[in-house]
């Protein structure tokens, strides 16, 4: 089983002047340490139940591009984009050049977004839940023409363009794999069911229950759910001086049983790079046998 990196929160003790070091020594350490994903999120504020909409924020996908310059083998994602926040045009040219940069490292996180204040507050439209569903199965049929042969136009009910040229192509085959983000039963499983390589869900009392119901969306499909990378979005936290070491390791035991292939979530503690040092020596090796 492998783990993933995600950095959700970017105020740290030394501010922002000393963040672009200390940000390349995080994913370095992290990518030696055996994590197979580093991850950001895709926010413009903070989030609750993380920090105030005040607290320090980056954009992704520049923040991706700034780590594939210091990392060599872990695969470069956002846990989770928003389909409203970029045009997939934009969003298709901006995780190619993140492939071809990282050689081949990129993984796209895509979702239909939730967070309406910093939608508001910068001015984004915030569509209804109903079309931003629409806009994200949209975009993933657009997506999956730009990393294909067809370079024709695109004609859907929220997107229309006239030529999906997509020059130079992306470097993973047949294309970045997609990660679709949630738990939705009706709408966001079936999207991992019909277009997705992986899913992204939060460690609930229900995920037997979501994997059964992706399963069942696979048949339906005609795909095959074992093709399907299962991840679940989990605390990676070993305590304050490791305590918490074999607690971590009996939950990432238990997902694994369940039919989880990776935990990605958030280091307490980072940018403490000896936190990250302890997980690579006392988990990873122990994950990566199960």
């Amino acid at each position: 089983m492998e783990l993933g990196l995600q950095i959700p929160d970017f105020t740290w003790p030394n501010g922002a002047a000393a963040l672009g070091p200390e940000l390349a020594a995080v994913a370095r350490t992290a990518d030696q340490a055996g994590f197979g994903y580093v991850a950001v999120m895709d926010h413009f504020f903070q989030i609750r139940g993380v920090g105030p909409a005040e607290h320090d924020m980056l954009e992704a996908y520049t923040t991706l591009g700034f780590l594939a310059a210091h990392t060599e083998r872990a695969k470069l994602l956002t846990v989770i984009t928003g389909v409203h926040y970029r045009h997939p045009g934009l969003l298709a040219k901006a995780m190619t050049t993140l492939d071809v940069l990282s050689g081949g490292r990129a993984m796209i996180g895509l979702g239909a977004g939730w967070n309406e204040e910093e939608s508001r507050g910068l001015g984004f439209p915030f569509p209804p839940v109903a079309e931003r569903f629409e806009r994200l199965e949209e975009t993933l049929q657009y997506l999956l023409q730009m990393w294909s042969d067809n370079d024709g136009p695109f004609n859907g009910q929220h997107y229309q363009a006239e030529r999906l040229m997509n020059v130079p192509q992306a470097l993973s085959k047949p294309h970045p794999p997609i990660m679709v983000g949630g738990g939705g039963e009706k709408k966001t499983l079936r999207l991992v069911a019909k277009y997705a390589q992986a899913c992204n869900v939060f460690n609930t009392p229900d995920l037997e229950h979501k994997l059964d119901v992706l399963k069942q969306h696979c048949e339906n499909e005609g795909r095959d759910y074992d093709d399907i990378t299962k991840t679940v979005y989990h605390l990676i936290d070993t305590g304050e001086n490791g305590e918490k070491t074999s607690e971590l390791i009996d939950e990432l035991g238990r997902l694994h049983g369940l039919g989880f292939s990776a935990a990605i979530g958030m280091v307490p503690q980072v940018p403490r790079l000896d936190v990250l040092e302890r997980i690579g020596s006392d988990v990873i090796p122990v994950t990566a046998a199960f």
